[in-house]
């Protein structure tokens, strides 16, 4: 593996030198990394608004650098807006962006100052209604991930295009502000063409709107679902926001306000998992593939690697002396057969490892800590450190 396609040597030393000086297993993040995507995603999209998706790294620290570069910020609990208004986010740049949610929820936000609400279906637009009135609310319209999403978001959330004309007339009916269309084409998206179908279909709910009702929607909410760097190859941002306001030129004017929905491109690249080997093991005499045990696993921080569906960039400082690899079967600590990140995956690591040696878990930013079990098996939440 090549460690510098992920890490700068300035980046590397920073991140390895902080990691000796303490016990493992702990996720370390690079702010500066964190800052440097921002504003490149930034720079590729100079119109949109950007919403950072909090549930992707809940840290204080990545709120406070985002909040003085100038990011907004998406929500989907009463809990993360707590923390984002205690980091001192203005209610006016929070988005609360789940479909899912109390009436007892939507009441708190509102009163908090949240005044803009996504929804997906006929109650929930009730509660919003009654709880939150005169709000803005945008619909979540249901669109495929082609197949090509590491880690799909199709089935749970959005709505039917006619069903999302419908709760954005309902809305007017009700006394809240239609205000736009949202969709998420799957994290971890490869395929940056999903979004041309994506943008087609809200193409159609507006017009609908528009041309039915006299609704006229404002917003195109394009969601995330832009790649952070894992062991396959990705397009740059720039890649994708070129081909994306390409499909943006074929349908709407200049006027149309977007905003971004980023959790994983933002903070994936910024983060190491740094674990420690705790068994290498055999499972009979004549079984010559190893079984590497660590101190991370499924329930402590790598809960993306069920289904062996995000596949992390493994290193280990031996890669540079050893002669020979071999694949190995990787696994967690805990008592639990689910307890495997990769089997299937032919994961090569170094014949001549050891109990005791480190594995260093890269582009581990997202959906980590904030996966990660409060005590299974008695293991504690995965402790974070944040770099200047």
């Amino acid at each position: 593996m090549q460690l510098e396609k992920y890490y700068s040597d300035q980046q590397w030393k920073k991140i390895q030198n902080f990691a000796e000086t303490k016990q493992s297993p702990f996720l370390v993040v690079d702010l500066d990394q964190v800052q440097t995507q921002f504003i490149e995603l930034q720079n590729s999209f100079p119109k949109a608004h950007i919403y950072y998706a909090v549930k992707a790294n809940p840290g204080r620290e990545i709120i406070y650098k985002l909040d003085q570069l100038g990011s907004c910020f998406d929500v989907a609990s009463i809990y993360e807006l707590d923390k984002a208004l205690e980091c001192g986010i203005h209610p006016d740049r929070i988005s609360y962006g789940n479909t899912i949610k109390k009436a007892s929820d939507v009441e708190y936000a509102y009163q908090k100052g949240i005044r803009l609400f996504v929804t997906d279906a006929e109650a929930d637009l009730a509660q919003i209604a009654e709880f939150a009135p005169n709000s803005k609310v945008f619909v979540r319209a249901m669109v495929e991930s082609g197949g090509t999403a590491d880690w799909p978001l199709s089935r749970k959330f959005g709505c039917h295009p006619d069903m999302a004309v419908d709760l954005m007339v309902k809305a007017r009916q009700l006394g809240l502000i239609p205000f736009g269309v949202s969709f998420h084409v799957g994290s971890q998206q490869r395929d940056v063409t999903v979004w041309r179908s994506a943008l087609g279909i809200v193409k159609q709910i507006f017009n609908t709107l528009k041309d039915q009702y006299g609704i006229s929607l404002q917003l195109i909410n394009l969601g995330g679902g832009f790649p952070a760097h894992y062991l396959a190859d990705v397009d740059s941002i720039q890649s994708y926001a070129h081909e994306i306001q390409r499909y943006l030129d074929e349908h709407f004017d200049d006027q149309v306000i977007l905003f971004l929905e980023p959790g994983r491109s933002l903070v994936g690249n910024a983060g190491v998992i740094v674990s420690e080997i705790v068994l290498i093991a055999n499972k009979s005499a004549h079984d010559d593939k190893r079984w590497v045990y660590t101190d991370v696993g499924v329930f402590n921080g790598l809960i993306e690697t069920l289904g062996e569906m995000i596949k992390y960039p493994i290193y280990t400082p031996k890669m540079h002396s050893a002669h020979e690899h071999s694949s190995v079967v990787l696994a967690g600590p805990t008592c639990d057969s689910t307890d495997i990140m990769y089997e299937k995956v032919p994961y090569q690591l170094p014949k001549n490892l050891s109990i005791g040696d480190r594995l260093y878990w890269l582009s581990t930013g997202a959906y980590t800590t904030s996966y990660a079990s409060v005590e299974f098996n008695g293991y504690p939440p995965l402790k974070t450190f944040y770099l200047d």
